[in-house]
């Protein structure tokens, strides 16, 4: 359960920003709401969260996370243990994430979609 947010919010700091398209530094720059869904191990099933991009940069205050969108929209990032990959393609994106919740693997797969 908390790998699992803690999953969303590695991925939701990849995608939030207060930042608006028009102004960004990256074509990816912005806010974006993240939705999480468990296909195996004991991570909470779903959860969702917005996200902050600036730079190309993700991340999400009070969390260790370290990730970004290259400018072909290929997303790397990781928090705490788990680790999320994946695509975003003009204002939506998709991968695959895996962690562990109480010692127990879990993976499954991320959505996003930007805001505005």
């Amino acid at each position: 359960m908390r790998r699992n947010r803690i999953g969303l919010v590695l991925f939701a700091s990849v995608l939030a920003g207060a930042v608006s398209p028009a102004l960004a530094q990256s074509p990816y720059d912005g806010l974006w709401t993240v939705t999480i869904v468990t296909n195996s191990g004991s991570c909470e099933p779903t959860a969702s969260s917005t996200l902050t991009v600036t730079d190309g940069k993700i991340s999400a205050p009070g969390s260790d996370v370290t990730g970004s969108i290259g400018h072909e929209g290929l997303v790397k990032v990781s928090i705490n243990g788990a680790y999320a990959n994946g695509q975003i393609t003009g204002n939506t994106g998709s991968g695959k994430w895996n962690g562990a919740s109480a010692g127990i693997p879990c993976s499954g797969r991320w959505h996003a979609a930007r805001q505005g």
